[in-house]
């Protein structure tokens, strides 16, 4: 029974591998093991901001705005984007690149953090390219001709590099509206920072009351980032968050189809679009109403996006809105410290109740230690240890079943033609040598939410992206270049089979070193840090099994 429950494990266990990988390319548009991939096609010449369900979403500028059709070249290509003056803008932690249209900002890169497919260059989130369409857009709606991200502005002259000694530098870009509405919008970059402080201020220098309404949105094509692997995956989209509903991931699938379920209005919250390792998010700390709204731009591009009704403006009046744009890393206590569960851009899925605690010992351990590398390798000792007993349970549950074994075989070929009898002998077997054929599952399988709580930690902590651990590991985040570990990661499984119960029908027991073998070749693929971590959990494994196995005699 264990052996054929184990057996039953491995399989569901590898199948749902390969079906997660299989709906994974299917949606990225990559080839699939039971289907034709689905074209992608390039993104539009420029991003128009969605519509929301409000009279002011409606207003929002629509792709026939841009002078390009829906389904053109990207942004690069376009005869708009080209003649629109940029301006560089450049601290010690971001390059951020704006344009004079919309004074939106089209292109971040985060300096200290290298472009894994392209060495020696910096890692690029936001983007305008032919490669990429990711952009930060604001503007005004709610009345006729107010400035856009569609609208010229006018850069202010000042400095565009932060000075030595300087704490932060401002852009200052100003609009006009054929209403009379001046428009200033005065993005403050700061040292070591990845938030850029966003301050638009009204001025209504007409001779009627104005009720505009600002609009913020994030703007990016359904493509998943360059390098992503076909083993795992991870979640590239829009996200949001309020109070009332918690964290909400977005698909650009639904997107795309008009099924997309989120808040459509909160006095709180923020929007996002995340992927691995890094992500983007509009934050609003006041407690303002804003409606949330998603929208299939054009061809392969999205957006989701807040608006924000800023109330009357009377002749002469004037009013500011400050807001925040994160774009940068998901260092998880950086991100919790800026607003209210921005760190669960950090996606743990359906084990993020025990993954945060994870992640909180090991950034502690890293702390004391020095290195991510021994973190893992401490994280998992700690975890073995406080599962000791448990373990142990279980390990003499395998040990005595590996006895026993021998006898069990010898019964099954003896009365192969008498089922039942043989099935009554093996429980009188068991009882009378004192064996669970279920005790060395449930403990183990108890456990098996910690060590994937564990897995989702070390594959999605940005931590781990270049941290060097010994020799040739250089960067814990990517594969080992060499494969020593997942070689070392096959050997310890394939010890740790043997150490096992053989089954005792044939076909069981070739699978169960066929099964091994076959999960072992996707760590071929995988980050060190998730191999290092499995090698650990089997060295560990195995070292206690081959101790409780020796006491019990059982070679």
């Amino acid at each position: 029974m264990t052996d054929m429950r184990r057996t039953i494990l491995w399989v569901v266990f590898l199948m749902s591998l390969v079906l997660l990988w299989d709906a994974w390319n299917r949606h990225t548009g990559q080839p699939t093991l039971f289907g034709m991939p689905t074209p992608t096609q390039q993104a539009a010449a420029s991003a128009a901001p969605p519509t929301g369900s409000s009279a002011a979403a409606a207003a929002l500028p629509t792709p026939s705005a841009l002078g390009v059709e829906a389904g053109a070249t990207p942004p690069a290509a376009s005869t708009a984007a080209s003649t629109t003056p940029t301006v560089t803008v450049t601290t010690d932690a971001l390059k951020v690149t704006v344009d004079h249209r919309g004074a939106d900002i089209v292109r971040v890169e985060l300096l200290g953090y290298h472009d894994a497919q392209k060495p020696g260059q910096n890692a690029v989130l936001l983007d305008r390219s032919a490669e990429r369409v990711y952009l930060a857009q604001t503007g005004l709606v709610g009345e006729p001709d107010l400035p856009t991200h569609l609208s010229t502005f006018q850069l202010e002259p000042g400095p565009t590099t932060l000075a030595p000694g300087a704490d932060a530098l401002e852009l200052v870009f100003t609009a006009q509206g054929s209403q009379g509405l001046k428009l200033r919008k005065i993005l403050r970059f700061s040292r070591g920072s990845f938030v850029i402080a966003v301050r638009h201020e009204l001025q209504n220098e007409g001779s009627e009351a104005l009720r505009p309404q600002l609009y913020q949105q994030l703007v990016r094509d359904g493509n998943p980032p360059p390098g992503e692997s076909s083993f795992y995956q991870t979640f590239t989209g829009p996200a949001l968050y309020t109070e009332l509903d918690k964290f909400r991931k977005i698909d650009f699938e639904d997107i795309e189809k008009g099924q997309a379920e989120h808040p459509k209005t909160s006095s709180d919250g923020w929007i996002a679009m995340v992927q691995h390792y890094f992500a983007s998010a509009w934050l609003h700390a006041d407690s303002k109403p804003r409606e949330f709204y998603t929208k299939k731009v054009d061809t392969n591009l999205y957006a989701l996006g807040q608006i924000f009704p800023l109330g009357e403006l009377a002749p002469g009046a004037s009013l500011r809105f400050d807001s925040q744009l994160f774009v940068g890393p998901q260092e998880e206590n950086k991100l919790a410290a800026l607003a209210p569960g921005l760190e669960l851009v950090k996606d743990y899925g359906w084990v993020t109740i025990l993954a945060k605690p994870l992640f909180w010992l090991l950034d502690k351990l890293h702390g004391l230690i020095g290195n991510w590398g021994w973190a893992i390798v401490a994280l998992v000792v700690l975890l073995k240890a406080a599962f000791y007993w448990l373990n142990a349970s279980a390990y003499r549950s395998m040990a005595k079943m590996k006895a026993v074994s021998p006898r069990v075989m010898a019964m099954r070929e003896r009365l192969k033609d008498k089922p039942q009898e043989m099935q009554q002998e093996m429980m009188k077997l068991y009882r009378e040598e004192k064996v669970n054929p279920l005790g060395g599952c449930l403990p183990i399988l108890v456990q098996i939410p910690v060590f994937i709580a564990l897995y989702w930690v070390l594959l999605s902590s940005v931590e781990m992206r270049g941290a060097p651990w010994i020799g040739w590991i250089s960067d814990l985040s990517i594969k080992d270049p060499y494969y020593i570990l997942p070689v070392v990661m096959t050997a310890s499984t394939l010890l740790q089979t043997w150490l096992n119960p053989t089954p005792p029908d044939p076909m069981q027991a070739k699978m169960m070193w066929i099964m091994p073998m076959i999960f072992s070749v996707m760590f071929f693929f995988f980050p060190a840090g998730l191999v290092l971590y499995w090698i650990t959990n089997n060295l560990l494994s195995i070292a206690q099994q081959w101790v409780i196995n020796r006491k019990l005699g059982v070679n």
